[in-house]
């Protein structure tokens, strides 16, 4: 990724500030070294974090102003296509004899106002992205649900990211605020932290203080594959987590089996600086068929599946999974990058409910932010509050 940074983005700053009339030569090249720069900053702070080269500390208050330059940059993108888009236009209205105005277009003034509006906007979405959620309420109809299950009040808290950032009053507050809307079960379906547990422990702590009729109940997101997956899930345990990875529970609620299951993170695979050997994988890959054939063996009345990355939603339909809560895309963050580059990346889900085949998704847009990306634009975090009812949507 750094790698792909350092090119990428200088092309960028030439991209933008090149064209532009009425600044020096001078001027030009300095606008534009600045602007690769720090474009690159939120890559090589990344790069840091991989390596272990500074503590987590550290780097995630750093990461935070990081995140808004990326933020920014995102948004000078979306105004050189619209300028550059005019000027085109404005060049073959000149072609054609008319009087285009292709000269303000060109100006130092409207790109130097464009990249201010940007940092600006970001800033906004920064301080949108630190906030703690509210609480969402949302009715999910599933015509499979069994009577006994009708009115089950589901909380989803997805990609808390406990951290330096999100740190324990924040967390605090999202266990109070989730007691206060009163859920009969509580999910969190990966993403709980960032940072190792020696750093990041004290922040997850509040964690410890959730509690709901039907348990507590976790999968593990890619974050906790990056912050050292074993000594995680023992911390968790710790704090009376029930966790879940490729692991079905069967709670018996009112007569009916909610079989819930949890699975492991496509992201299995990469090794970390904070597993206790930085070379060797830990946790376990995504098992669907796995807590499929657990639910079915319990003769599970519904089956719910927590999967933190919802790409693979449409396989674990045809696994006979009733209703997939999965998290990751944080909403997308931002209105516009959402449909158009969050959601195809997720093989086209980015937040709210979807029907897959005869299964349900919802995915969540997360109760938390990780910091290096903490813009949200028109996306507000929430407790996902979910209200499963009995037969089809009105």
């Amino acid at each position: 990724m750094v790698s792909l940074a350092a090119l990428v983005i200088p092309l960028l700053a030439v991209w933008l500030w090149w064209p532009v009339r009425g600044l020096s030569r001078r001027s030009r090249v300095l606008a534009i070294v600045l602007t690769a720069v720090l474009g690159c900053t939120p890559a090589l702070l990344l790069k840091l974090l991989q390596a272990g080269a500074l503590d987590y500390t550290t780097l995630a208050y750093l990461q935070v102003p990081g995140g808004w330059l990326l933020g920014a940059l995102v948004l000078i993108v979306g105004f050189i296509l619209v300028r550059d888009t005019a000027r085109l236009l404005a060049w073959l209205v000149q072609r054609l004899g008319g009087r285009s105005g292709a000269r303000l277009l060109h100006g130092h003034q409207l790109t130097s106002t464009a990249v201010a509006l940007a940092l600006c906007t970001a800033g906004f979405g920064t301080a949108q992205g630190l906030a703690p959620p509210a609480v969402r309420e949302q009715v999910i109809h599933l015509p499979q649900l069994p009577a006994a299950l009708d009115g089950l009040r589901v909380a989803v808290l997805a990609d808390l990211h406990a951290s330096p950032i999100n740190h324990t009053a924040y967390i605090q507050s999202v266990v109070e605020r989730t007691h206060a809307a009163r859920p009969d079960l509580i999910v969190l379906p990966g993403d709980l932290i960032d940072g190792n547990v020696g750093t990041s422990a004290a922040f997850a702590a509040p964690l410890a203080q959730l509690q709901a009729p039907h348990g507590v109940w976790a999968a593990p997101g890619n974050h906790e594959y990056y912050s050292g997956y074993d000594a995680w899930m023992a911390e968790f345990r710790r704090l009376g987590l029930g966790l879940l990875a490729n692991q079905t529970q069967v709670l018996d609620i009112n007569g009916a089996r909610l079989a819930l299951s949890g699975v492991g993170d496509p992201v299995y695979g990469r090794t970390s600086h904070n597993n206790t050997d930085p070379r060797v994988p830990e946790g376990v890959p995504p098992d669907v068929p796995a807590v499929a054939r657990q639910a079915r063996a319990a003769q599970a009345d519904f089956h719910l599946l927590l999967a933190h990355q919802p790409r693979l939603a449409r396989d674990n339909a045809a696994q006979g999974v009733d209703l997939q809560i999965s998290g990751h895309t944080h909403g997308g963050l931002i209105r516009g990058i959402d449909r158009w580059l969050v959601a195809p990346a997720n093989n086209g889900f980015v937040r709210g409910l979807y029907e897959v085949d005869d299964m349900r998704l919802f995915v969540s847009a997360g109760a938390g932010l990780w910091a290096g990306f903490a813009v949200r634009l028109g996306v507000q975090p929430s407790i996902d509050l979910l209200v499963l009812r009995r037969g089809a949507a009105p």
